[in-house]
């Protein structure tokens, strides 16, 4: 299908990361974009200074109406799979019969017109897009980037390439959005079980993931974390790599070590490439995010740089001034008396990862964690999981479930997580509680941690805290 034949683009669900992204990508090809969303986020704010109209209201008249009297074959309709089935502008469109797609059919669709590199992967996506889409463009290789966050370098979730053909997404396993996405490189970087409403098990959750690698194209490269233990097909005529932070592979790490708040490390690079020359050590690679898992991210992103020819040197350059993503380890305050941090960990591991990288920085300092958990079912599915990362806190808070597309499960609650925690101090409080609960603390290192809408309170915690 040509997208660009369509002269409207209307998004059900615009404020979304990755909706976002898609509305500024068409706006910024002359289209006419508009769409509804729930929430008026600081990102709606945003696309509509941007110039592009959203209503707040699931009305089927508040729909514009050049919108509404537009031909089938003028409009392409966009949807995210967080709207419920029964939202009224959602049902508009299919009633009237519109070409409606959902947004990884449409970044499938702009893949096929493009050099693909996909990232895939249960935790580390955004970060290690974000961080290879910084290293190319630093390095003069232009590309097009869906970012699923805000990068600070960019101040943005969408990168636009003037020239080059280089495409950079992330493929998404939640919906199985993934399989949509033909890639040329596809970074594998976790595969952890997660969105188990979706996945029968563990098992078929592993059988996407090899589904999505198969789709690689030929002559492709395939490059994946060393300890995924999955046996991943090698693209036909292309090759399959590794990488770890942990452990020798194709790309390793050694001598990690912090100073000054930042992770250096030396990378190493197996001769696996014939015919193509480059160091294959790089000593002192500097990053400003902390934590073994940055490290591995930083790897990926570096791996395939190499791949695409890039100099150790371009790499370093890349990687030393990389700023990082919004909500990814923002430190908010960092003096000798107090810490304050906010991150959107929201799976037993990505907790466990940034409370490690939090203790790494400040191992002698008391750590308070705020934590609000993401979907009911993953509470359930995980409940013991998230009990012994947030037990690492000495002090624990925990927020009501953030609910997003789900209905409440029965017995499922913040107060049955926190039963099973063994931290000494701990309770569950409502959001609007909060603040008063922190001005009750004495506070030294404070993480919040969560991908609901935990974000929207880092503006009062610092406005109290300063």
């Amino acid at each position: 299908m040509n997208l660009d034949l369509y002269k409207n683009i209307y998004l059900i669900g615009i404020g979304g990361i990755g909706m976002s992204a898609l509305a500024r990508y068409f706006n910024a090809k002359g289209k006419v974009v508009c769409g509804y969303d729930k929430l008026q986020s600081e990102l709606c704010n945003d696309l509509e200074n941007e110039g592009i109209n959203i209503h707040y209201s699931d009305e089927v008249d508040d729909i514009p109406e050049e919108i509404k009297k537009a031909g089938y074959n003028d409009i392409l309709v966009i949807y995210t799979p967080a709207i419920p089935v029964d939202n009224k502008v959602f049902s508009f469109f299919i009633d009237k019969e519109f070409k409606v797609y959902k947004r990884a059919e449409v970044l499938g669709m702009i893949s096929r017109q493009s050099f693909t590199i996909a990232v895939a992967g249960t935790h580390g996506k955004t970060t290690t897009s974000t961080i290879l889409a910084h290293i190319l463009q630093k390095s003069g290789k232009e590309t097009t980037a869906f970012l699923g966050g805000i990068s600070r370098n960019y101040n943005t979730n969408l990168l636009l390439a003037d020239k080059g053909d280089i495409l950079i997404v992330e493929a998404d396993e939640y919906d199985r959005s993934f399989l949509q996405i033909h890639a040329d490189i596809a970074i594998i970087t976790s595969v952890d079980s997660d969105h188990l409403d979706i996945y029968k098990n563990e098992e078929d959750l592993h059988q996407a993931f090899i589904q999505f690698a198969s789709q690689i194209k030929q002559n492709g490269l395939l490059l994946v974390e060393d300890s995924i233990d999955i046996n991943f097909p090698q693209p036909e005529g292309g090759a399959k790599l590794t990488y770890s932070a942990k452990n020798k592979a194709d790309y390793f790490a050694e001598d990690i070590r912090i100073k000054d708040g930042k992770m250096l490390f030396d990378m190493i690079a197996l001769d696996i490439m014939p015919g193509m020359s480059y160091e294959q050590k790089q000593e002192s690679l500097e990053l400003q995010l902390p934590g073994i898992h940055n490290v591995s991210n930083s790897l990926a992103a570096s791996a395939v740089s190499c791949y695409l020819g890039l100099s150790f040197h371009d790499i370093a350059e890349g990687l030393s001034s990389f700023k990082g993503i919004n909500r990814r380890f923002d430190k908010h305050i960092d003096t000798k008396k107090l810490v304050y941090i906010d991150d959107y960990a929201h799976h037993p591991n990505e907790v466990s990862a940034t409370i490690d990288a939090t203790k790494q920085l400040y191992p002698s300092r008391e750590l308070m964690v705020v934590f609000q958990p993401h979907l009911y079912s993953r509470t359930q599915d995980f409940a013991n999981e998230f009990a012994v990362s947030l037990s690492q806190a000495d002090d624990l808070v925990l927020l009501d479930i953030y609910p997003a597309r789900e209905k409440p499960i029965v017995g499922v609650d913040s107060n049955m997580l926190l039963e099973i925690c063994s931290n000494p101090r701990k309770e569950v409080c409502s959001k609007e509680e909060l603040i008063v609960v922190l001005k009750n603390k004495n506070l030294d290192v404070l993480l919040t941690l969560g991908a609901g809408d935990i974000g929207t309170l880092v503006e009062p915690i610092k406005h109290m805290l300063n």
